[in-house]
Order: structure tokens, then C-alpha cells, then sequence
């Protein structure tokens, strides 16, 4: 069967990270991986790049198509893209799935897409295409929502979690014409590499661990080592949280090391908490890569804001994992999460937590309940009906406590202080210096593009064309940052 595997482009991107952030769409290259061992001929778009989806159709006559759906401000993206998949070809079954469509599927449940996938695609799109294939039964297919003729229905979980071991190393040829444009920071070409799946921690605004059960699934040790020796010399560990089995990552780093890998750069994600008392891994991963960084959700500058996020740390944790990686020789990036109910003075507090601790590395997105976790329960109700690619995390969805106005001007101070901005420690000049000369028109690019995150008249236009229209106005003029109000 011919199988088309789509990545849609996300739609409204013009404020956050994204523009420093393309990487190669994993999941699809494991369910491609996993599709081919069943005989099946797979072909994968990636329309962040270039051109629509109905070139693909027409060149790969597809019967299936399958469309990724990884965070909550693309789900009305893949809707628009099933419609137009299904305005070319009608016969074709048009499956979604992803994170975000497993987390909350609602907003996907539209004529114009035929089942939802909830679970692991790497055992349930395979499972669909056979039964696809065979003309079965779709409602005995695993883990699905089944659009049918009498409404929505939900099919059987799998019967176990997945073993991530029981596909083959990720199909990469499949987006071999698009390598060149994947990239992280400062790097490119940037591979994409995933040793375990899930998170035990439960912090109340992420959907992690409320999709998996607070579980957490390893690959193989081989797999893995086969994997970062197959790809190259820049990777961005997906893992929500590395080294989260100390005794696994010591053997990995060691096995790494006896096949020779070496990167030229290497990117993790985990918590502050483990970093403290992590010294001994830290210092057997250090050397196997020039330049290694770690990304931290930091997200609170106060132990009240973390224990408002269930975040199971406090601060003291923060910094001293902070220094833990830095003593290392680790560079640190992280997020902090900006509250729609500060007050002026907790952005300021976090001004102070930043410049004492030198995290100018940092960005800094607006607390956005995401579909699928318990925040999201908690405040529907203040949420108006609008677009989903509002909840980009750089977004109001509902009127803040300083007002839209003053609360963007703050917003806007605060990105003004981290090393994105051009106009301060770090100059464009600076930046290019860090690059080789082939880079510096991407890298020229991104900087320009994330310059409107320091303008906070920027944001506020964007929220007057995008918010519901059932908003209350915002009104007065624009004040200097710093001022108050």
C-alpha cells in the first residue's frame, strides 16, 4: 500500500523560538521505519519547507494518509490540511495523530479526517494500514477514535505500552531532501535523536506524563549507540528527561565512548533536580561533545511560582543544579513561564533572578493551558472560544491582571533582557562571530525574526487582530518599559 506520511507547517509563528527551531519529524520516521517492515511503500512530506500537499498526492496515489499533530496551536493546520487531502482524493483514509491529537483529540474529530490515532504510532499506524489493506474490521485496530457512520467511537487500548525496541532505527532517508534545513541555535544540519519516552514527574501544565501514565520506556542500549553513530555531528536528545536512569546513562556514555562517537555539539532536556546530584554522569557525558548543552524548564523565580506549577522542586534546586552543569563546563538554556496574573513585581523578581544567575540563555513563554492536562481542566472557563494557534504559548487567552497593554510592555522588557536582543550584550555582530561564514544569512534571519519579541507594540497588535471578539477592549497608550502604571 502507498502510504503518505505529512508534516504540516504550523501556521502563525511569528513570535517565540520557532524560527531558531526546525527539527526532522521523528515520530513519522519511526512509523515510515515500522510500515516498511510490513511491506509497505512510504513517502514523507515535511510542508514546513516548501510547496502543498497536493503535489505529494498526486505523486504518491496515496491510500492512506497520515497527519502529524504534535502541538495544540496546529490542530485547526491539520484539519485545513485533511480538507484539502480530501478535496484531491476522496477515497483516501485520512488518519491524524501525534502528541497533541493523543492528548485531546476533540478538536479533531471533523468530517473531513477519518480516525485519530491515541497511542504509540509505531504499533497503531502499521495496524491500520494491514487492516486497510486487507479490507478488516478498523473498530478491532488498537487505540484509535473511528469516525463511523453512527458518530465517534473509541477502539480498545493496546494491550501493553509499546516497546520502543520493537521498531528499527528511524527511516532518515525519507527526509534526506529536506536534512539541510533542519536546525537548533546555532547549528545545522541538527539530527534528531530519542533514547526513552514519558516523564514520572507531574507538573500541572505539561501533558507528558498524563499521556503516558508517568511512565518512562528506554530503547536499547545497542539501539541507541547505533543511532547516534548513524547520524551527525549536531544532535538534540529528545528525552523529556535525560539521564533519569543514572545506572543506564552511566553504561550509555560509557558504550558511546568504546564505539568512538564524537559530536561536534549536543543538545539534552531535564529537570534541576536531577542535575544536583548528577556530578558523576555530568562528568561522563562531558566529553562527547565539543559543546554540550542542557535545556532546563527553570519556569518560576520564586518557591511559590514553582509549587504553583506541582513542579516538585523549589529554587534552591534551580540554582544549584545551574551550577552543577556550569562547574562541568555545560552550557544552559531554560524557560521561564510568565503568569497572565503577575503583578508588576513579579516580573521584576524574575528580572533579579535572571541578571543574579546569569541566565540571559533563557526564554520566556506566556503559562498557556495545553488540551490534555490538569491546568487546562482548571481553566476552561476563563477561556474564549478562539483559534488554536493561539495556545503558541506567546498568546493571551484571557485578559491579564496589569491589563493586555502594560502586561505586554513587561513581557517585552523581559525578552529585552535575554541575549536575543541584538540591541544588547550580545550585538548582531557578536552573533555572526559564531558561525561560519555559510550560516550567517540563516543565522541573520532568525535573529530579524525574533527581534519582534522586543517590541511589546508588536504583541499587542497581534492580540487585538487575534483575540475573541467577545474581549474586553484595551485602552490607554503605550507607557515606557519600567514605568508603572
Amino acid at each position: 500500500m502507498n502510504i503518505l506520511l505529512v508534516r504540516p507547517h504550523p501556521g502563525n509563528d511569528r513570535f517565540g523560538l520557532g524560527p531558531f527551531f526546525r527539527v526532522e519529524p521523528l515520530g513519522l520516521e519511526y512509523i515510515g521505519a515500522a510500515l516498511r517492515t510490513r511491506g509497505h511503500a512510504v513517502t514523507l512530506a515535511d510542508l514546513r519547507f516548501r510547496g502543498g500537499v497536493s503535489a505529494w498526492l498526486r505523486s504518491s496515489r496515496p491510500r492512506l494518509v497520515a497527519i502529524s499533530c504534535l502541538h495544540a496551536l496546529e490542530y485547526d493546520r491539520v484539519v485545513e490540511t485533511a480538507r484539502e487531502v480530501r478535496r484531491i482524493s476522496p477515497e483516501t483514509f485520512i488518519l491524524a495523530g501525534g502528541h497533541a491529537a493523543a492528548a485531546f483529540s476533540a478538536p479533531l474529530e471533523q468530517n473531513e479526517i477519518d480516525a485519530i490515532c491515541l497511542d504509540d504510532g509505531e504499533e497503531v499506524v502499521p495496524a491500520l494500514a494491514d487492516a486497510l489493506d486487507r479490507n478488516g474490521k478498523l473498530s478491532e485496530v488498537p487505540a484509535l477514535r473511528l469516525r463511523t457512520g453512527e458518530g465517534w467511537i473509541t477502539t480498545p487500548p493496546l494491550a501493553e505500552r509499546t516497546c520502543l525496541d520493537l521498531v528499527g532505527l528511524p527511516a532518515r532517508d525519507l527526509v534526506g531532501r529536506y536534512r539541510s534545513g533542519y536546525h537548533c541555535l546555532l547549528f545545522k544540519p541538527v539530527w534528531l535523536i530519542e533514547t526513552a519516552r514519558g516523564c514520572p514527574h507531574r507538573c500541572s501544565f505539561c501533558s507528558v506524563w498524563q499521556l503516558y501514565g508517568r511512565t518512562c520506556r528506554e530503547r536499547s542500549l545497542a539501539a541507541v549507540v547505533e543511532d547516534f553513530a548513524a547520524t551527525g555531528d549536531s544532535v538534540f536528545v529528545a528525552d523529556d528527561l535525560f539521564w533519569h536512569n543514572p545506572e543506564r546513562s552511566l553504561e550509555l556514555a560509557a558504550a558511546l565512548k568504546k564505539r568512538g562517537v564524537f559530536k561536534r555539539w549536543i543538545l539534552v532536556q531535564t529537570r534541576t533536580d536531577l542535575l544536583c546530584r548528577s556530578s558523576e554522569l555530568l562528568e561522563a557525558w562531558r566529553p562527547l561533545a565539543r559543546d554540550f548543552d542542557i535545556f532546563l524548564g527553570l519556569e518560576a523565580a520564586s518557591d511559590r511560582g514553582l509549587a504553583g506549577l506541582a513542579k516538585d522542586a523549589g529554587l534552591a534546586e534551580s540554582i544549584e543544579g545551574v551550577r552543577v552543569a556550569r562547574e562541568h563546563r555545560y552550557g544552559i538554556n531554560g524557560n521561564f513561564l510568565i503568569d497572565p496574573d503577575w503583578d508588576e513585581q513579579d516580573f521584576r523578581e524574575l528580572w533579579d533572578f535572571v541578571a543574579r544567575y546569569g541566565l540571559q540563555r533563557a526564554g520566556f513563554t506566556i503559562l498557556t493551558p495545553l488540551p490534555g492536562t490538569e491546568f487546562f481542566n482548571e481553566v476552561a472557563g476563563r477561556i474564549a472560544e478562539q483559534a488554536w494557534s493561539n495556545f503558541d504559548m506567546h498568546h493571551l487567552l484571557w485578559e491579564p491582571r496589569l491589563g493586555a497593554r502594560r502586561f505586554f510592555e513587561l513581557y517585552a522588557e523581559t525578552w529585552r533582557r535575554s541575549i536575543l536582543n541584538t540591541s544588547g550584550e550580545k550585538s548582531l555582530l557578536d552573533w555572526m562571530r559564531q558561525v561560519r561564514p555559510a550560516q550567517i544569512p540563516y543565522i541573520f534571519r532568525v535573529l530579524w525574526r525574533t527581534q519582534r519579541m522586543m517590541k511589546p507594540a508588536a504583541y499587542l497588535r497581534e492580540y487585538e487582530e487575534t483575540r475573541p471578539r467577545t474581549a474586553a477592549l484595551v485602552n490607554g497608550p503605550l507607557s515606557l518599559p519600567g514605568q508603572g502604571t
